[in-house]
């Protein structure tokens, strides 16, 4: 594990912490508790090449045609009456989502933080970073099935599509723009987004036309069909293995991740889309609080020294409080809250919880087998399981049963000419 200072993250890119990650074939975690994966944590990223691809089939009509087609496993995606999915709409959004410009000082899109290949989530970082590698303090949630999710972010804070995108775009450790209408304004100027506008929507650019254009494109992220739609919706037997099956029954019975984490008879996003103190959010604001008086860093294999914190700390922007779903209330029985996450394809979405704090899926599993961190507030059906090693590897087996097929075709429309 090497630990670097936070001051190093600002004057790194995110793909050139990503290369010191491979470089070192390590977890590089920074001082402010950010963290950059290592190959060797990570997944193999989701390739376009086993994806079908017809010549004479344009990717844009593909992923309108996916729009509208029922998915195994999933609820009916519903669109506003006003942006219904067209090729031309889905397009446009797509242009945006990967549009560096669109950042103050044209280097961040919105896919540098929701890449295809990674889930159109962010492996390398726990939590994200924006321009100039100014600091964020959540992870940067998964876009797969995101249509189908209200409310939007991890407190909640948007309830629609079509607005979720100014938020990013105008706060300051993102896309830091000082004002939505200076967007408006560079893509209303623009010749090819002129053309681009007119043909998805007969109209030049406008606030609500671009986000009209990102939701189309981000709805056209839907896919179910996972082993585990196959086997509990579709009825084939042999779509999941034994083991996974005693991970569901374990899913909805003795873990009881089931009552947050909700299916029902015909459709089962595994989220309530309400929100929980599961008792994480405050354990990490104690350990934000009382920070240790020196950082291990490990300058070559089995050699580490211990810094002093206070060092560090001087070199380093101070990690922000997160105070969950009362930052959008204030309502202090708010506080701690966090939207539950939809469980589909999270094999592919690591890291975990809102700060990205925890690793892989098995340290999700034994966090919460251990009962929390057991705090006051947290929710009462968080308590200690008593899982077996036995156990864990079979619901492990089952949460892997959640990944859709249709993956590499939803990275094969993202980067198809």
């Amino acid at each position: 594990m090497i630990r670097l200072p936070a001051l190093l993250r600002h004057f790194m890119s995110f793909n050139a912490a990503a290369v010191l990650a491979l470089v070192f074939d390590a977890s590089i975690v920074l001082a402010d508790g950010d963290t950059l994966a290592g190959p060797s944590d990570l997944p193999v990223q989701i390739s376009a090449d086993s994806c079908p691809q017809p010549p004479d089939e344009d990717w844009a009509e593909r992923a309108a045609k996916r729009s509208l087609t029922p998915q195994l496993g999933l609820p009916p995606l519903v669109y506003p009456a006003d942006n219904p999915p067209t090729a031309a709409r889905i397009a446009l959004g797509r242009q945006i989502f990967f549009d560096r410009a669109l950042s103050i000082n044209n280097t961040m899109s919105c896919a540098m933080c929701h890449v295809p290949e990674q889930g159109f989530a962010n492996w390398e970082l726990a939590t994200s970073v924006g321009v100039e590698g100014r600091s964020v303090k959540r992870n940067a949630p998964s876009l797969i099935n995101v249509g189908l999710l209200d409310p939007l972010f991890h407190d909640g804070r948007d309830p629609m599509l079509e607005t979720q995108f100014i938020g990013p775009l105008t706060a300051r450790n993102e896309m830091a723009n000082p004002s939505a209408g200076r967007v408006v304004s560079h893509l209303q100027t623009d010749s090819a987004y002129d053309s681009l506008f007119k043909e998805a929507f007969g109209s030049p650019a406008s606030l609500d036309r671009i986000g009209m254009a990102l939701a189309a494109y981000q709805r056209a992220l839907t896919v179910g069909n996972s082993p585990f739609d196959r086997w509990f919706y579709g009825g084939d037997p042999a779509a999941v293995s034994p083991a996974a099956k005693r991970g569901f029954k374990l899913f909805r019975n003795k873990a009881g991740c089931v009552s947050c984490h909700s299916l029902g008879p015909d459709d089962a996003l595994f989220t309530d889309q309400q929100f929980h103190d599961t008792g994480y959010g405050q354990m990490r604001e104690l350990e934000r609080q009382n920070p240790p008086k020196t950082l291990p860093v490990q300058v070559a294999p089995g050699v580490i020294h211990h810094v002093d914190y206070e060092l560090v700390r001087a070199v380093s922007s101070p990690r922000d409080a997160d105070l969950g779903r009362y930052e959008v209330t204030e309502d202090p029985q708010d506080r701690w809250q966090f939207r539950t996450p939809t469980l589909r394809n999270l094999v592919v979405s690591p890291p975990y919880m809102h700060d990205g704090g925890l690793s892989t899926l098995a340290d999700v599993i034994d966090y919460y087998d251990s009962g929390g961190a057991r705090l006051s507030g947290q929710d009462t059906r968080v308590q200690p399981l008593g899982l077996s090693d036995q156990e864990k590897t079979e619901l492990l087996a089952f949460l892997t049963t959640l990944t859709s097929s249709g993956l590499d075709c939803l990275v094969a429309d993202a980067r198809q000419p």
